[in-house]
């Protein structure tokens, strides 16, 4: 079996004062910093989170 793509998602922008699904999303892509980076696994549900929060984070493919 392949190994699957992945995504590097960097929280670029600060969660305070959004809406609060967005922050939730946020959460859920285990984002707590600015600056910080993850890992995921590119997944229709983790896109969909990255697509509605596009505004606060940025995406690589790794």
């Amino acid at each position: 079996m392949a190994n699957p793509k992945q995504l590097k998602v960097t929280l670029l922008k600060s969660r305070h004062g959004r809406l609060k699904n967005h922050r939730a999303c946020v959460a859920g892509l285990g984002l707590r910093k600015i600056r910080q980076s993850v890992t995921v696994i590119d997944t229709p549900e983790n896109r969909g989170m990255i697509n509605q929060v596009s505004y606060l984070v940025s995406v690589e493919e790794v």
